[in-house]
């Protein structure tokens, strides 16, 4: 009788800690939101033009704008529609809708394979959060777009038009496909499920088994580009252009692959992109380089001692410690939607280390102060050091993806499906 007892009390006592601990998760989520919201309402105060929208910050301190069909345009008002949703505030509702539609236009863009990010994350969540047959239309539209870039010879979606390699400077790729690509394919699912055209599907998953077997290297790190014959579909090489070298793993990019498989399976249910996300997860997480707060450096091989370039890598002389929030940041949200695919240790390892990375993104480390960073929510993300290009500054899918990140984890502390969960 005394030990069934002592068994109750055990069991009392862990309730009340689990309970006490998910109350504060939920206070770190909503003082993380609340913060948001005011760095947004007041990035609306700034001027913006009908064709531009947030992107970063210049030298001067203040907001960089990119027009609406550079590829990072979508998610301002994408980050506007999952804080409306979790605060109940009609006015960002309102403000995401008239961002939303100023990106309409871009529905018919063919230059790139871009237009997954730019249409997606804006009306995708604008028609996940209220349907409606106009939003659904400019989507699969968009869809037809990005599926003018395949090519059944490769099977793969063209990313850029050319590419001309930076290790010899001279030679160009006439059909380049970056690991970035992964995520335009959540457009083409939606699309086939809505319009019953199973095209836009068939050209997804495709484009998937090419990437899962020409991007992956055996040991689950990516390239960051793969390089096509045009007249063949014959995989000719790969290069990592944002990262330190050919043969090393640039952050953002293992983050694109962590990702777009976790969204793929989702959609497939098919588990040779499930054992893909988790093999480029398990990269990202048990890398001898990460650091202990899990915001990765923006490579993971860039500062290794003694780290040898590859016969093809001309690794170049850049400046190596700087971390990339934004790699962080999209790695947090895959892993809560992976941790819900997988059971036991391997479900606790991804679902424990978003949360880990959503701390350490929400503290002062990285998180900016209120009215500061040109009201961008995160500090210290990277573009592309070997470019030479937005080092250490914010960038606004840095932002979106934390905000997404939060909106999982508050999702899954409550027992929901997450956003855009089946």
């Amino acid at each position: 009788m005394k030990q069934k007892v002592q068994i109750i009390i055990l069991m009392a006592c862990f309730m009340v800690t689990s309970a006490i601990a998910q109350v504060s998760e939920k206070q770190f989520i909503k003082e993380n939101m609340d913060f948001a919201k005011i760095q947004v309402e007041n990035m609306m105060k700034a001027s913006f033009s009908e064709t531009s929208m947030p992107h970063s910050m210049n030298n001067k301190g203040v907001v960089a704008r990119m027009g609406i069909r550079g590829w990072t345009a979508g998610f301002f008002p994408g980050t506007l529609w999952y804080l409306s949703e979790y605060t109940g505030d009609k006015s960002l509702t309102d403000s995401a809708r008239v961002f939303t539609e100023r990106m309409e236009p871009v529905k018919t863009f063919t230059d790139n394979h871009d237009i997954g990010f730019m249409m997606y994350c804006p009306y995708g969540n604008a028609y996940r959060l209220n349907p409606s047959k106009d939003d659904e239309e400019i989507l699969i539209e968009s869809a037809r777009s990005l599926s003018t870039r395949y090519s059944p010879v490769t099977g793969t979606i063209k990313s850029w038009n050319r590419w001309r390699s930076w290790n010899s400077g001279e030679r160009v790729y006439e059909y380049p496909v970056i690991i970035d690509n992964m995520m335009n394919l959540e457009l083409l699912f939606f699309a086939s499920e809505k319009s019953g055209d199973n095209s836009f599907r068939d050209i997804a998953i495709s484009h998937a088994e090419k990437t899962m077997k020409n991007q992956i290297r055996k040991d689950g790190g990516t390239f960051h580009i793969t390089f096509y014959d045009p007249s063949t579909g014959q995989l000719i090489g790969g290069e990592t252009s944002q990262g330190y070298s050919d043969n090393s793993t640039w952050a953002r990019g293992q983050s694109w692959a962590i990702y777009g498989f976790t969204m793929v399976y989702r959609e497939t249910k098919d588990n040779r992109f499930l054992k893909a996300a988790m093999k480029t997860a398990d990269y990202y997480l048990d890398h001898d380089n990460l650091p202990s707060d899990k915001v990765a450096w923006w490579d993971f091989n860039a500062h290794e001692p003694g780290y040898t370039p590859g016969v093809r890598s001309n690794a170049r002389k850049v400046v190596i410690n700087y971390r990339d929030a934004s790699a962080a940041a999209i790695t947090a949200s895959a892993l809560f939607e992976l941790s819900t695919f997988v059971k036991g240790k391997k479900s606790k390892k991804y679902y424990d280390a978003a949360v880990d990375i959503v701390h350490a993104l929400g503290s002062e480390n990285y998180r900016a102060k209120a009215g500061e960073n040109a009201n961008f929510i995160l500090r210290h993300s990277t573009g592309a050091i070997p470019q030479n290009s937005e080092i250490d500054v914010p960038l606004v899918y840095g932002d979106y993806y934390f905000i997404e990140a939060l909106m999982r984890y508050d999702a899954l502390l409550d027992g929901k499906k997450i956003p855009f969960a089946k």
